[in-house]
C-alpha cells in the first residue's frame, strides 16, 4: 500500500501501489507501466554495466538487472527469468558481467545486430501488403539495411518489389531480405494507396 499522503513519484508517473522486496527495493505500479526503485546504497551493489543512474528499473526488461543483483530476494523462476531477459535484451552487458560470450540463438537483440550487420547494404523489407493487382504476390517497400526514420517513415531511398506470398511467408524473425536477381521491382499500382484510400 501506499502512504497516501506522500506519493510516490516515477519515471512513469505517480505511483498508486508498491510492493516492498526488501529494504530498498520497492516495486511501484502506476496506471501505464511499472518497476523496480533501489535506494542509493542498493543501487551502488548493481554492477556499472546493469546499473541505471537514477535507480529505477521499468518491469519490461530492466526489473531483471535487479532480480539478477539481488537473488537472494526473487524465487528461482524469477532468476532464471531475470537471466533469460538479460542474455535476451541486454548480451553486452550480460557477457560483461558474465564474462561469457552468448553463442548465436541465445540473444534475440544480439541476433538482431548480426543480421542488421550483415544485411547493412541489402534490401530489407520495411513494410508489406498483400497484392490486390497481382494475386499470390506480397507488394513490399524495402530500404537499404531496413532502415526507417521516425514514425515509421524511411529516411532513406525506398523501392518496391513483389515477391511471391509462399515466400514471403517464411521469412526470418528479423525481416525479409530481397533477393534482386529474383525478387521483381515494381512501379505498378499499389494495394499500400488503393486500401489507405479506400479506409
Amino acid at each position: 500500500m501506499l502512504n497516501s499522503t506522500n506519493p510516490a513519484y516515477t519515471p512513469w508517473g505517480k505511483a498508486d501501489y508498491e510492493k516492498v522486496y526488501a529494504e530498498g527495493i520497492v516495486f511501484y505500479g502506476t496506471p501505464s507501466h511499472g518497476g523496480f526503485k533501489l535506494d542509493r546504497e542498493r543501487n551502488a551493489k548493481v554492477h556499472p554495466a546493469l546499473r541505471e543512474r537514477d535507480g529505477f528499473y521499468e518491469e519490461d526488461c530492466a526489473w531483471a538487472k535487479v532480480a539478477f543483483t539481488f537473488p537472494d530476494v526473487f524465487s528461482e523462476k524469477d532468476r532464471e527469468a531475470a537471466i533469460r531477459t538479460l542474455k535476451e535484451w541486454y548480451p553486452d552487458e550480460y557477457e560483461t558481467v558474465a564474462g561469457v560470450i552468448l553463442a548465436p540463438g541465445e540473444s534475440h537483440a544480439k541476433d538482431e545486430r548480426l543480421f542488421l550487420e550483415r544485411h547493412a547494404n541489402d534490401w530489407i523489407v520495411i513494410s508489406a501488403i498483400r497484392s490486390d493487382q497481382h494475386p499470390g504476390m506480397v507488394e513490399c517497400i524495402a530500404t537499404i539495411g531496413g532502415r526507417r526514420g521516425q514514425w515509421g517513415k524511411s529516411d532513406s531511398a525506398e523501392r518496391r518489389y513483389l515477391v511471391p506470398d509462399a515466400e514471403y511467408d517464411r521469412r526470418g524473425k528479423f525481416g525479409f531480405v530481397i533477393d534482386p536477381t529474383r525478387h521483381a521491382l515494381y512501379d505498378g499500382p499499389s494495394s499500400f494507396i488503393a486500401r489507405r484510400a479506400a479506409s
